[in-house]
């Protein structure tokens, strides 16, 4: 299996995915080895680390890193910026010797590509039945490792450059995941919503399509911690880009302000429109109403679900989003947009279209004005996500497997 990123060390929700369904896989009895990216130190020049063990529960998980500086979400221009530390770095350490400081790939691209031809190694002295690629960084890496095993290639689609940028794809990006489409046995998508837009948009037959909606590990719900104020918490907690609406999100908290002054707004996270979101909130005069607090981890992200009375995801183009399974599980209930994979597995939630500022106002400023509906949204939203678990996500995932290597189920 070929990921981006895995807890500790992820960015988003394409790490929790990973992890939830590998945690579902192996209590299938499914054997996986994990290749992931992984950035050395300058002086460090081995390029295939040694393979380590993560126990999940019981469960055995055995990871495979590939030497590289590739990290989720990132776009050319993070890329860019992060090999000319490196080089620095190296020329640092190296005093007038910088040959090796070509470790890395030039650019993002060319690192995809290096990276899966160090990913193939790997594969041909792995003993495994089917490759199961991430989104578009791995997808080059299956290929080849298809190329060099013979063995059948499952894609597993999370989200695709149409998302990312609003329906204006990078035309590099673009094709490398037309390419791992194509080349693929099987293609996994997260939604129908996915599944219709790279059918749409990168000539896939239906058929080849098998729509693997996302999960959550459900547990008892957390006591819920609130401010010690009267003041009602609204929550944004997501990457601050052009696919998850924040300035929608902005917008909406101007007008809910207009209707009640007690509103805090909290915008978790960070991306390229952090210094714009910043300055939109002063240019709209609520800034003392709206709280960044960056980037969020671990019990952090618990504790910011808990305090809030509403968790808003007004993404754009949303292929699942996982984000509003968290905030149900922690007891606070959910508003989010019809463009969103999830939108088709919640029934009790709050749905809204991300353009349409005035209805999310009007749900915002209800769903904290109005104490009954609150505690429906909650009650009714945790009946929904106990039937969405990643036991039911890796059966099906499983059942692709089969399918691929013609075994009759």
């Amino acid at each position: 299996m070929f990921g981006w990123e895995f807890p500790p060390n992820n960015k988003g929700g394409l790490g929790t995915a990973c992890y939830g369904l590998t945690r579902g896989l192996s209590k299938q009895g499914i054997d996986i080895t994990l290749v992931l990216p992984k950035k050395n130190e300058p002086h460090d020049h081995v390029e295939i680390i040694p393979a380590d063990t993560l126990y999940i529960g019981n469960q055995k998980i055995k990871l495979q890193y590939v030497n590289s500086l590739l990290t989720a979400y990132m776009d050319n221009c993070e890329y860019s910026k992060e090999i000319k530390n490196y080089e620095e770095s190296f020329k640092r350490l190296i005093t007038g010797n910088t040959s090796d400081s070509d470790l890395y790939g030039k650019d993002l691209y060319s690192e995809v590509h290096r990276y899966a031809k160090k990913a193939k190694i790997i594969a041909l002295f792995e003993d495994f039945d089917v490759i199961h690629c991430h989104d578009w960084m791995t997808f080059k890496a299956g290929i080849e490792a298809k190329k060099a095993t013979g063995k059948p290639l499952v894609v597993h689609v999370h989200a695709t450059d149409f998302d990312r940028t609003g329906g204006n794809p990078n035309q590099h990006v673009y094709d490398i995941e037309r390419q791992g489409m194509h080349e693929a046995d099987k293609i996994i998508t997260v939604s129908e919503f996915t599944k219709n837009m790279i059918i749409k948009h990168y000539g896939i037959n239906n058929e080849k399509i098998k729509v693997v909606h996302n999960g959550i590990e459900y547990s008892k719900p957390k006591k819920t911690e609130k401010f010690g104020s009267n003041e009602k918490i609204v929550l944004f907690l997501g990457r601050l880009t052009l696919q998850k609406g924040p300035e929608y999100f902005m917008e909406a908290a101007k007008k809910a302000l207009d209707i009640r002054s007690d509103i805090k707004f909290i915008v978790a996270g960070t991306g390229d429109m952090y210094g714009k979101m910043i300055n939109k909130a002063a240019e709209l005069g609520i800034a003392k109403n709206v709280l960044f607090t960056g980037h969020l981890r671990g019990d952090d992200v618990d504790k910011a679900y808990q305090m809030a009375d509403l968790y808003v995801m007004p993404s754009v183009s949303e292929p699942f989003g996982i984000t509003p399974l968290e905030a149900l599980k922690n007891n606070t209930p959910v508003l989010i947009s019809n463009t969103s994979g999830v939108s088709e597995v919640l029934t009790n939630a709050l749905k809204v279209d991300f353009w349409d500022v005035d209805e999310m106002t009007n749900k915002i400023v209800s769903a904290v004005s109005y104490g009954s509906l609150n505690k429906s949204l909650v009650k009714n939203g945790n009946k929904d996500i106990k039937a969405i678990t990643w036991d039911k996500a890796a059966k099906k995932c499983v059942d692709v497997y089969h399918t691929v290597r013609g075994i009759e189920k």
